[in-house]
């Protein structure tokens, strides 16, 4: 199994390079940023030529590979969620950094095995960061080994959080979890907009926790496994398992977990 995962991890990572140099020849050259609603309402939820051809080559590399295999991206790439195998691909996690040349954002490949996470990947083009995990294999940061925070209460550590699209309900929602934790006495929230990389922040011990009432399967699906093949614990935001469907994420350092479900579920939306 293990030599298994280690071949398919070194497609995973070849793809996320692939897509990495589309975005970082965007990044350098421009794009034109469009807004993805159908009837030209703001929903502050963008898309550029940059996610979608990055999201072509992940998937032709994967394919090139492994043709048989099925895909799913967030570009309208929809794949069985119940085949044996299954990618699952942000060719573009942290899409409003990237507008804002902000330089926080990453391509996310994950890979499953009859509805499990076996292998993640998340890709930090801009600053050469790489996350990689294997299903019993632990987790890396540029090949160097990688576990979450050893921190014994909230008020030890660092929470990030997220914010959905929506600006009523879920924003105050969040903003009312976010107040209560710093009731904790917590040293501080963090919001750097790209989810991939803040499970990844957990996994590397830098967050003790992280939070976000709504994310879909690729903003999550390889960051879960790095996190908890670092020793975490991600759950929904109130304690139940992930499945392959949008989604609330409560992650944390495993020994945090009941602290964060008991405010994350309290002022779920």
């Amino acid at each position: 199994m293990t030599s298994d995962l280690d071949s398919i991890l070194d497609v995973a990572k070849s793809a996320a390079a692939a897509g990495g140099h589309v975005l970082k020849r965007y990044w350098r050259d421009g794009v034109e940023l469009r807004d993805k609603s159908a009837n030209g309402g703001k929903t502050y939820d963008l898309v550029s030529d940059a996610d979608l051809e990055s999201q072509a080559v992940v998937a032709g590399v994967i394919s090139e590979a492994f043709p048989d295999h099925e895909l799913m991206g967030e570009e309208d790439l929809v794949g069985d969620t119940t085949a044996e195998h299954l990618w699952v691909i942000d060719p573009l996690d942290g899409t409003n950094n990237f507008a804002h040349h902000i330089p926080h954002f990453a391509v996310s490949v994950a890979y499953y095995r009859n509805q499990r996470p076996a292998v993640g990947v998340v890709l930090n083009p801009i600053s050469g960061d790489l996350y990689t995990a294997t299903f019993g294999g632990g987790a890396f940061h540029n090949d160097a080994p990688i576990k979450v925070s050893g921190a014994p209460s909230l008020s030890n550590a660092i929470v990030g959080c997220g914010f959905y699209y929506d600006r009523g309900e879920m924003m105050r929602s969040t903003l009312a979890a976010v107040e209560e934790f710093f009731s904790h006495d917590i040293h501080g929230i963090r919001r750097f907009g790209g989810a991939a990389l803040d499970l990844c922040a957990v996994a590397s011990g830098m967050f003790g926790a992280f939070f976000e009432y709504k994310l879909s399967p690729w903003d999550f699906a390889a960051g879960q496994l790095i996190l908890t093949e670092a020793g975490g614990t991600i759950t929904d935001g109130r304690g139940q398992p992930l499945g392959l469907v949008q989604s609330s994420i409560a992650a944390s350092n495993s020994t945090l977990h009941d602290a964060v479900l008991a405010i994350t579920a309290k002022h779920h939306p």
